[in-house]
């Protein structure tokens, strides 16, 4: 009975400490993402507040957070001088077709990279890497003289257009396309092998197999290129400051240039410069709350598959 008794004292002295134990990890996860939460959402929720405050609540020191004098004006400005929808539309079609031809070109680079053995493999895919380790900068000045050249020779422009970026986002060159050649290549490489030769015994060719077998398998993956590619196209403002200049209106452009014309400098102030940026990321926050549970499967689905 002794030893019963202290066997089961044992027991619940255990189960105890692992309990603790347990509520101890769990306290400092949650304390960890807290602290992540935090450095990530301040500046949200930070400019959020500026941008519902007057000019009288912003050189109030005794403000921080929440304004005293409560106005919605700063966000009719902003829409004015960001000229909404006009930029809104423009921004989300050309952000659109480049993450179309961004997602076509990456998920075919990827499947010849993942499935095929052929010479010079080895050295494509080290100037794949080596592409994304230069900076941009660097490379502007040579792509600026190819299209320059082409001009010279076939009389036909292309800066100033959407074709510069549209022809580097189908070859590969856009924004980020090692990053999401390399989604691509680690997601076809958990795919069987076995599944693509089981495709070639029923007659596939190699373009039944990548349709049938690898981009069936991958639409969640394709999602998450597609959305990657979607906000780098957005955010990207130098490169298409540089190729597409004035020729259409889009709202990263135009917030850049907020505020900096004469007749509008003397006006603006930092709660319509919070209300503007907050309503140039209000798409890609929308975009994102839409097809959030996709995104996160996507991610997740990503790192499960394989035999």
């Amino acid at each position: 009975n002794l030893n019963v008794e202290k066997i089961k004292n044992y027991s619940i002295d255990k189960f105890k400490k692992l309990k603790a134990v347990n509520i101890i990890s769990k306290i400092a996860i949650y304390f960890v993402l807290i602290c992540i939460g935090y450095v990530y959402l301040k500046p949200i929720f930070e400019m959020i507040s500026k941008s519902i405050m007057t000019t009288v609540d912003l050189i109030d020191p005794s403000i921080t957070w929440l304004a005293k004098h409560f106005t919605l004006s700063n966000f009719a400005g902003a829409v004015k001088a960001l000229d909404i929808p006009t930029s809104l539309i423009g921004s989300v079609l050309f952000s659109g077709l480049l993450a179309i031809a961004q997602t076509i070109v990456s998920a075919t680079t990827g499947f010849a990279l993942s499935r095929y053995t052929f010479r010079g493999r080895n050295f494509w895919y080290v100037m794949l890497i080596l592409a994304f380790i230069l900076p941009v900068p660097l490379l502007t000045v040579p792509r600026i003289m190819i299209f320059e050249t082409f001009k010279t020779l076939t009389g036909i422009q292309l800066l100033n257009t959407i074709w510069p970026q549209f022809l580097m986002s189908l070859l590969g060159q856009g924004a980020y396309s090692t990053m999401l050649v390399l989604i691509f290549y680690n997601f076809f490489n958990m795919i069987p092998k076995s599944l693509d030769e089981a495709a070639m015994i029923d007659g596939a060719g190699s373009l039944k197999v990548f349709y049938h077998v690898a981009i069936r398998l991958s639409t969640a993956t394709i999602l998450v290129v597609f959305l990657f590619s979607f906000v780098f196209n957005w955010n990207e403002t130098y490169t298409t400051s540089t190729m597409l200049g004035d020729a259409i209106e889009l709202l990263p452009t135009q917030l850049s240039a907020f505020g900096s014309s004469p007749e509008t400098q003397t006006a603006v102030n930092e709660a319509k410069r919070m209300a503007a940026t907050l309503l140039s990321i209000l798409p890609l926050l929308i975009l994102y709350g839409v097809v959030q549970k996709q995104f996160i499967q996507g991610i997740e689905n990503t790192g499960i598959t394989g035999e």
